[in-house]
Order: structure tokens, then C-alpha cells, then sequence
């Protein structure tokens, strides 16, 4: 049974992680899959401002971006496409995930939006009369993310113009894609200043795949994430911060969020094989998780998988 799977025919696209990023061709593609279409945190990497020497390769030309997290999904059957958030890079996270499927139309048959938070739905912006003028994209949100879009320009002009059209859902109530893909909304403990905030169970008939980005705590939630992931085949969880150093200069009781050391001590414990299932996503840029060093290596040493950008996981 396979959960990711590496493309050995590619074709290459500029503004990438590396000096030539890839695409896997369609063709050698599952029928049905999720995309990895970014892997940082809401403000992308590198940050606006920063001059630290993290942030230096980009600066100098060296490397490219790493893409806000997003994930992509795909049916061939129906050629139908979906996002996972709308973020700040948008318009790239599109291409990318049209090139990856074999959908006649660009635009996606519809968003969900886990919360807001800049790098959850601010790639709306994309879809308006100053961009793309789409009409009628489908948008999946809860009530008060919903309230939010339409009570706040510029995201109401998006619907009054009807170019997207918010699509309200219920905590724990699936969202039917197809006769055998569906979208559960899981409600999770977040800094919720403008909106609720979920994250997502995405199923097929055979997997069950689970995306959490952002939540505040895991002893806040009241879901054991250890048995949750016991239920799932692939657990793709916020790993914002590395640690509680990260940020010497800012109040980081203000951002809270599970420290990868924090969940590695939690899930230390699991099952080698329920470890593996544990992905980490969602990197700040300051997170060393974000690089190819020592702490990545240990962390994977450990049993788990660090998202990348343009991963494929099969459903």
C-alpha cells in the first residue's frame, strides 16, 4: 500500500525551492491523489523583512521560495480539481496544480478554507475583477468564516460578483466531492480572532488522509490526536515552531502552536507504524525543519516524514 509516490518523468517550471523544480506528469499519476502545493507557514518563506542569515540564499538568488501550505486534490476520473486553502501564492499553487492533473479548466471546482489567518484565504483575492474574474467558485467554509467573507471587502465584492460562492459547513458533517471522495470538517482550538478554525479528514473509498495546519495546542483539543491518527493513513499536522527559542524576540505565548518538540515527545510512544504516518507541514521560516540540516535529519531518524513541496499522497 502506497502513501507517497516519486515521479521519475518530469518537466520543469521556474520559481521553485530548488534552482529547477518539477511537476509530475499526469499521466504517471494516481487516479486519485492529494498534491503538497507549499510547505511554510502563512507569511511564505523568506519572510518580508528579514535579513537573517536564513533568508540570505533566497535574497542572493540562491534558492527559491518555499510556497505557503496548500494542498491539491485531484479525481481523473471526473477531472475535477480542488485547493486547500487559498493562500498569498495562489496563482502559482494554481498552475501547479493544474499541471499536475488532467482537468480542462484552471480554476478549481472548489476551495476549502480551514480559517482566517493571511495565509489561509487571502489567495481570494486572485479569483476578482482586478485578476482572474472567475464566476462561481465553489468556497467551503464555517459559519463565521462565511459571516467574515461576506460582511469584510474586498472578499464581499467577491461575492456579490459572484465570483466565488461561499459553501457553509458543518463541524463533523462530511462535504461530498464524488461518489467516493469526501471532506470532513474537524473544529481544533486556534487564535480565533475573525473565524473558527478546522482542519480536514480527506477520504476515499480506501484512505483517509488528515490535515491539521494550524492549531493552538494538542492537550488543548479535546480529541486525542494520538488516537485520531490511529484511525487515519496519512496525518499531515502543524509544525509551525521547532522549539520555544525560535523567536527571541517575540512573545511566542502569542502564537501558540505545537513545538515539533512537543510532538515528537507526544508521539514518541506510537507504534513505529503509526509514526510513520506523521507528517509535519506548516513551517515558519525560522523553523530548521524548513531545511536540509541536522534537526530535519533527526526528526526524521526519530520515524517522521517532512512535507515538501510537489509530495504525492495516493487515495
Amino acid at each position: 500500500m502506497f502513501r507517497y509516490i516519486s515521479v521519475a518523468v518530469l518537466f520543469f517550471l521556474c520559481s521553485c525551492e530548488e534552482k529547477s523544480k518539477v511537476v509530475p506528469e499526469e499521466q504517471n499519476l494516481p487516479d486519485q491523489f492529494l498534491i503538497v502545493l507549499g510547505v511554510a507557514q502563512d507569511a511564505g518563506y523568506p519572510q518580508a523583512g528579514c535579513e537573517a542569515p536564513h533568508c540570505q540564499k533566497y535574497w542572493q538568488g540562491d534558492e527559491g521560495p518555499r510556497y505557503a501550505t496548500s494542498l491539491g486534490l485531484v479525481d481523473k476520473g471526473s477531472g475535477k480539481t480542488w485547493l486547500f486553502e487559498a493562500t498569498p501564492d495562489f496563482k502559482e499553487q494554481l498552475h501547479l496544480l493544474y499541471k499536475a492533473s488532467n482537468s480542462t479548466s484552471v480554476l478549481p471546482d472548489g476551495i476549502f478554507i480551514t480559517h482566517a489567518h493571511i495565509g489561509h484565504y487571502t489567495g481570494l483575492m486572485f479569483l476578482g475583477r482586478e485578476a482572474a474574474g472567475s464566476q462561481g467558485v465553489s468556497v467551503h467554509v464555517m459559519p463565521k468564516m462565511k459571516a467574515f467573507l461576506e460582511n469584510n471587502g474586498p472578499w464581499s465584492q467577491l461575492i456579490k460578483l459572484q465570483n466565488i460562492v461561499p459553501r457553509q459547513m458543518e463541524a463533523d458533517t462530511p462535504v461530498v466531492l464524488t461518489d467516493d471522495i469526501q471532506v470532513t470538517p474537524l473544529l481544533v482550538p486556534h487564535r480565533d480572532e475573525f473565524s473558527e478554525t478546522v482542519g480536514y479528514i480527506i477520504e476515499s473509498s480506501s484512505k483517509r488522509i488528515l490535515f491539521i495546519p494550524d492549531i493552538d495546542k494538542w492537550v488543548k483539543w479535546d480529541t486525542d490526536i494520538r488516537e485520531l491518527i490511529k484511525t487515519v493513513d496519512v496525518a499531515l499536522l502543524d509544525g509551525t515552531f521547532y522549539n520555544n527559542a525560535e523567536l527571541p524576540n517575540r512573545d511566542m505565548s502569542e502564537i501558540p502552536h505545537p513545538f515539533i518538540e512537543e510532538s515528537v515527545a507526544l508521539f514518541q510512544g506510537l507504534p513505529e507504524e503509526e509514526k510513520a504516518k506523521i507528517t509535519f507541514i506548516h513551517f515558519n521560516h525560522s523553523n530548521p525543519l524548513i531545511f536540509d540540516g541536522i534537526e530535519k535529519s533527526d526528526t526524521e531518524q526519530l520515524g517522521f516524514k517532512i512535507a515538501r513541496r510537489m509530495d504525492i499522497i495516493g487515495l
